[in-house]
């Protein structure tokens, strides 16, 4: 599956490309209120674009650990002037909506956007309906609990196997829902109800995703199970957040969700070129 239709735009995946994180929230975890206007989130998705990013993520809810929930219309406030103002530039990328609500998916790709990028992996509401109906491709995420709960005490089994099967019920689902394999991909959820010991685990369990025939999506930029290693805050970690990334690669992941979008694709290009030589 190299190829896959983001709402008419096409997205190569023949090659790891990056997704460029856009939270237009006062509260994320490490840009919260840096572009919560349009001019601002425009300016910093094109900036995104120009540095290589094939897609921008757009987030109107925090996810971090302890983030209180808002509705779907403060969501849609936040990311809809946003999605309808980079569609008008033309910017040759998709836009994902990062989104857990049917009503905010349904607006998002009226509005413009490719792909959904849902970290309930379509379990809230409606949302599995809406999305078969609606037809653009769909992450899947895991996460264990809820953002305000999911860090207090995260307990598996087997933290790879546990995930892959939980991944693999919700590609069933999405199936008899009637969203076809080739608009699936999936993200095993790191830093979200995971500790440090069992999110570096993950990492290096990742090959087992690609058992599922999917596209991977990692997040794994400045996240805690950086900064844990490091002890440096989350506007420190660009270092970390590279060293992980091409660990992801290497272990297959497809897509690459990062806030230092030229750094990271940077490291892309270096890492593509070292495996054309084997």
């Amino acid at each position: 599956m190299n190829k896959l239709d983001c709402g008419g735009t096409m997205l190569d995946l023949s090659r790891p490309v990056v997704m460029g994180v856009l939270n237009v929230t006062p509260d994320s975890f490490s840009d919260g209120g840096l572009y919560a206007d349009i001019d601002s989130a425009v300016d910093q998705a094109e900036r995104m674009v120009e540095s290589g990013a094939a897609i921008i993520d757009i987030g109107g809810e925090s996810t971090r650990p302890g983030a209180k929930p808002v509705s779907a219309d403060d969501e849609c406030r936040r990311i809809i002037p946003v999605i309808e103002a980079l569609v008008k530039r033309r910017l040759n990328t998709v836009i994902s909506v990062d989104t857990s609500k049917s009503e905010v998916m349904k607006q998002a790709v009226a509005a413009g956007a490719g792909l959904i990028n849902d970290v309930c992996a379509l379990q809230q509401g409606n949302s599995l309906e809406v999305a078969a109906e609606i037809g653009v491709p769909v992450c899947l995420m895991h996460m264990q609990g809820e953002p305000r709960t999911m860090q207090q005490q995260p307990r598996y089994e087997d933290v790879v196997g546990d995930i892959g099967l939980f991944l693999q019920q919700r590609i069933e689902s999405c199936l008899q829902a009637g969203i076809d394999k080739s608009k699936l991909l999936v993200d095993p959820g790191f830093g979200f109800g995971k500790t440090v010991e069992q999110n570096y685990i993950l990492l290096e369990g990742l090959a087992e995703f690609k058992k599922t025939g999917l596209p991977v999506l990692v997040g794994l930029s400045r996240k805690s199970m950086i900064g844990a290693i490091l002890d440096k805050q989350a506007d420190q970690r660009l270092a970390g957040s590279i060293a992980a990334a091409c660990y992801a690669l290497d272990r297959g992941a497809d897509i690459l969700r990062v806030h230092d979008v030229a750094e990271t694709v940077d490291a892309v290009k270096i890492y593509c070129a070292m495996k054309n030589l084997e």
